[in-house]
């Protein structure tokens, strides 16, 4: 396989996962999927996690891979063989990719491992696994320590989980963009001509 159809392949790999990160991020703003919580929390209130206000997802996996993924993608199109010149820049622009993911696969990781924010038996909001000497993680059994938002655990391991698998998918797709653009850069991005 050519590296402009290489590129081509990877740019389009890619627009799935930046979509993932942003609905991710996105639905996140919304525990037990209702606004009450965002609106709450911009009245003063602690009620979102903090990971989630850093929008890893809209900004990390999202914009800073949605458009190297589209310089990625053009670079890959048909009559650009010998594109020295796209393929230096597809390495540049893979690099802000890679940089974009790991963000996103950080900030995602951090909110696995701190947990949510969520009301306790007590009626007080905070984060009740972020101080705990276990990982609650691997412990379900404590997880009903957290009475609202209803299922909230639940609800940020999933979406965590998808933020961190596609932000780190994403680091390994910019991350093989980067060398195979190298490779371009040196040799061109194909040797054949196109048939007619």
């Amino acid at each position: 396989m050519c590296t402009g159809k290489c590129s081509k392949c990877i740019g389009i790999s890619l627009y799935p996962l930046v979509l993932v990160s942003i609905i991710c991020n996105i639905v996140l703003f919304f525990p037990d999927l209702k606004s009450i919580y965002a609106q709450q929390e911009t009245e003063g209130l602690y009620r979102l996690t903090d990971e989630v206000k850093y929008m890893g997802g809209i900004i990390g996996g999202g914009i800073l891979v949605l458009i190297p993924a589209i310089h990625i993608h053009s670079t890959g199109r048909q009559g650009c063989c010998a594109n020295r010149c796209g393929m230096f820049l597809s390495i540049i622009f893979a690099a802000i990719g890679v940089v974009g993911g790991l963000y996103s696969a950080i900030v995602a990781a951090v909110g696995l491992v701190d947990g949510p924010v969520c009301m306790n038996e007590i009626g007080v909001w905070g984060r009740p696994f972020k101080s705990s000497s276990e990982s609650y993680l691997g412990n379900s059994d404590i997880w009903d320590s957290c009475k609202e938002p209803q299922y909230v655990v639940e609800f940020n391991l999933g979406l965590f989980s998808a933020l961190l698998v596609a932000g780190f998918l994403e680091v390994v797709l910019c991350g093989f963009q980067m060398f195979n653009g190298l490779f371009g850069c040196i040799c061109g991005t194909c040797s054949n001509k196109e048939v007619a």
